[in-house]
């Protein structure tokens, strides 16, 4: 039985789910760590809100925080209806993933490896616990973490085997074509470049970062090489 962190985005979260459901009939242990940036995005341009991101991780003030919290608390509950009875929602936050705090950005983290109790016993239970990517500081409280970075430092805090990133695009693109496999040293490069912009930046630093760690990291169809 292998132990397999599969990452959802918001965009496709629920219907996704089926995915991760299938992985654990099959025998594995399975976290699900899902995103929520359309709602979080569509929320915050109903309130009128400005929308600021930087290197695809969205600047967070607290009231973007207070609209973060309420969208992946609604995609938590649907991912878990999704999943079904076996599911087990929780927040990061509440189960203690830390982040040290990304200057410029608010109140932004970036996770730190870890393995929570509270989602090492659902998966003693046989649960497939669904995690919102929020995170905790000892001095600032609650952090907004990217779900990428989250399900990475997650996957390798627990030692997972793989992790997926379940997204709409089908991999990484290189010059319009689609790779199906990506070198680590190759993937750094390429993003020291800037040869990639928008949502796949932040998918490729969280699927290095895990590789690197000894995690079989899979971006849609392109596997990223350790």
């Amino acid at each position: 039985m292998s132990r397999v962190v599969v990452k959802l985005g918001g965009r496709i979260a629920a219907g996704a789910a089926a995915d991760a459901l299938a992985l654990a009939s099959a025998g594995h242990e399975v976290v699900v760590v899902h995103g929520a940036g359309p709602q979080i995005s569509a929320e915050l341009e109903r309130r009128g809100v400005p929308l600021e991101f930087v290197t695809g991780r969205r600047v967070t003030s607290a009231d973007v925080l207070e609209v973060v919290r309420e969208s992946f608390r609604a995609v938590n509950t649907e991912v878990c209806a999704a999943i079904g009875p076996d599911a087990v929602g929780l927040s990061g936050d509440e189960i203690g993933l830390r982040a040290e705090p990304v200057p410029g950005l608010g109140l932004v983290g970036d996770p730190l490896p870890g393995a929570p109790a509270a989602l090492v016993g659902a998966l003693a239970a046989g649960f497939i616990p669904v995690v919102a990517p929020l995170a905790v500081h000892p001095e600032l409280g609650v952090l907004n973490v990217n779900a990428d970075e989250a399900a990475a430092a997650l996957a390798v805090g627990l030692g997972a085997d793989r992790i997926l990133f379940v997204t709409d695009v089908p991999g990484v693109l290189v010059d319009g074509d689609l790779v199906a496999a990506l070198p680590v040293d190759d993937a750094d490069r390429m993003l020291t470049a800037g040869a990639f912009e928008g949502g796949i930046v932040p998918k490729l630093n969280a699927a290095v970062r895990a590789a690197r760690r000894g995690v079989r990291a899979e971006i849609g169809e392109t596997r990223v090489l350790g």
